[in-house]
């Protein structure tokens, strides 16, 4: 390019946009996204005065220039570079309106793709719409294509019949409207439908052990509370793909919610080998330190994930959890919009922002949140104990809890979170003997560390200490660092030794203070390393 400024004659124009558009690749692969435009920018100039000269002088120049004139680079494709540095910057509008400059005729595929994920990003959804249809015109197996077109509320039948001349006339494609059926339910929030339709589709031969539907079917799972058959979901897929990452933010959160922090350890370490260029490493490890209580820390990994993944539902939720318990409700708020934004079927997207506002006493705001969930995903055991959780923080409507409460009990007696609530609405009541059957029951079909505490609560207040002994030593088996199971257990420790339980108070206050400082050492570290942004090197 020098040689070129300094001497016009020693390349052809053609030449010279050959060159300069070289170069704009370089610097794109460099991910020098900002000096890549202005090449391209330069190249796409060259371009349009290589076009004058061509129409000015037809017949000019020998037969070896035209097989040269044709292998030149496309000005498209030139084009659909500067729209990906646009991505990449984060200047969407620069992005939409390059590639609007193409005419619609001229566009690719991947153009109308791009088009429509950046028109749906905009919340352009008309024009996102129109330009998914395009590209399932020119490829009506482009299966992305299709679910951005269920994302957006267009019917399963109308996306169906789309692709029903292609189906027809390929053999082996039966699967393929089951398959947009089982996600057009995704789409409309229908959880049970979905996994009854996708497990139909994993039983066929040709679609066994497919990762993909695997890690759909763990997500559903995990939407519809029934964490248990998400995660063997979840690591019947990492069997099949130990590379497998989408998703795998999923599996951590609920690993770290099951107290298996070392299982979460050793999965960030595994995903950073992978890529750390996806969210999910970064999400999995900020999930092992905020159940770790090291918010700070959290609370930069969540940030970091969002930095690589605007999209990323799970980073935001993580991000807006550290938020709320560092007492910043108003930034956490802000994030759990945008996560229920990006993914409005997802009942734990509602909770944390329910959660949110009960934190700040805003229970009204509380209230008109969980009634407009309930009418919207519709009544099922969940959508009615998240309407009981709040009805539980004003006395006037107590009698309300224990009503939507038993309903969501008899649609699913095993869902975890109204057998708690449930258990807190007769404690407050005394009613002990009641949440004793009612935990032995939940007890039956799954082993809990929360129910076997909450249990051994019950059992302490009807003076059934030896029993109650047994029920926390449980729950510490399920999560070494539940704090509240270790705390009964002393409790009732201190209450049958009063000599030995002031000796054994002292040691533990010794302790405690220990780890109550590496704890706020850790985040205030953390608050260090997430400034300089060089802290953290997976082992």
């Amino acid at each position: 390019l020098t040689m070129s400024g300094n001497n016009p004659e020693l390349f052809s124009p053609s030449q010279k946009y050959q060159l300069l558009v070289y170069h704009a690749d370089s610097l794109f692969h460099d991910k020098e996204y900002r000096n890549a435009v202005s090449k391209y920018t330069m190249a796409l100039q060259q371009k349009k005065a290589l076009s004058k000269t061509s129409k000015v002088r037809p017949s000019t120049g020998n037969a070896a220039s035209t097989p040269q004139s044709q292998c030149l680079p496309s000005e498209i494709e030139v084009k659909y570079k500067m729209a990906e540095c646009y991505t990449m910057l984060k200047q969407d509008k620069d992005a939409i309106a390059i590639l609007d400059g193409i005419p619609s005729r001229q566009r690719t595929p991947k153009i109308n793709m791009m088009l429509a994920n950046l028109y749906k990003k905009a919340g352009q959804e008309r024009s996102s719409v129109t330009s998914y249809k395009e590209v399932l015109r020119q490829c009506p197996l482009a299966l992305d294509a299709i679910l951005g077109l269920l994302s957006l509320s267009v019917k399963g039948a109308e996306v169906a019949s789309m692709t029903i001349n292609v189906i027809q006339s390929i053999p082996n494609l039966d699967w393929l409207s089951v398959w947009i059926k089982a996600y057009a339910f995704v789409h409309t929030g229908d959880n049970t439908r979905a996994i009854n339709t996708i497990c139909s589709l994993e039983k066929k031969s040709l679609l066994r052990d497919n990762v993909d539907l695997l890690g759909s079917l763990a997500d559903l799972y995990f939407r519809a509370g029934d964490n248990k058959n998400s995660i063997l979901k979840f690591e019947q897929a990492q069997m099949l793909d130990p590379y497998l990452i989408k998703g795998m933010d999923v599996y951590g959160y609920l690993l770290a919610r099951e107290g298996r922090l070392e299982d979460v350890e050793n999965l960030g370490c595994r995903l950073f080998n992978i890529s750390d260029q996806h969210a999910e490493p970064w999400v999995v490890s900020g999930c092992h330190s905020f159940y770790s209580k090291r918010y700070s820390r959290a609370l930069y990994l969540g940030a970091k994930a969002i930095q690589l993944n605007s999209n990323s539902v799970q980073a935001l939720l993580l991000k807006g959890a550290a938020l709320r318990n560092m007492g910043r409700v108003q930034e956490a708020i802000i994030h759990f919009r945008e996560a229920i934004r990006l993914a409005p079927c997802r009942l734990d997207c509602y909770e944390g922002l329910i959660e949110c506002y009960l934190a700040s006493n805003s229970i009204r705001e509380a209230m008109v949140m969980a009634n407009n969930v309930y009418k919207t995903l519709g009544a099922n055991a969940q959508t009615l104990t998240l309407l009981a959780t709040v009805c539980l923080e004003d006395p006037v409507t107590q009698e309300k809890a224990k009503t939507l409460l038993d309903k969501a009990l008899t649609q699913r007696p095993d869902y975890l979170k109204a057998v708690v609530k449930k258990a807190e609405l007769l404690s407050r009541e005394q009613k002990y003997e009641d949440g004793i059957a009612l935990l032995r029951n939940a007890l039956a079909n799954q082993s809990d560390c929360v129910l076997h505490r909450i249990l051994g609560d019950f059992l302490v207040a009807v003076n059934e200490y030896q029993e109650a002994m047994d029920q926390y030593s449980i729950a510490l088996s399920l999560d070494p660092n539940d704090q509240k199971s270790l705390e009964g257990m002393q409790k009732m420790e201190k209450e049958e030794s009063p000599t030995d339980a002031t000796q054994e108070e002292d040691v533990d206050d010794m302790e405690g203070s220990g780890e109550e400082g590496d704890l706020e050492g850790s985040d205030s570290e953390a608050a260090q390393w997430a400034d300089q942004e060089q802290w953290f090197g997976m082992q």
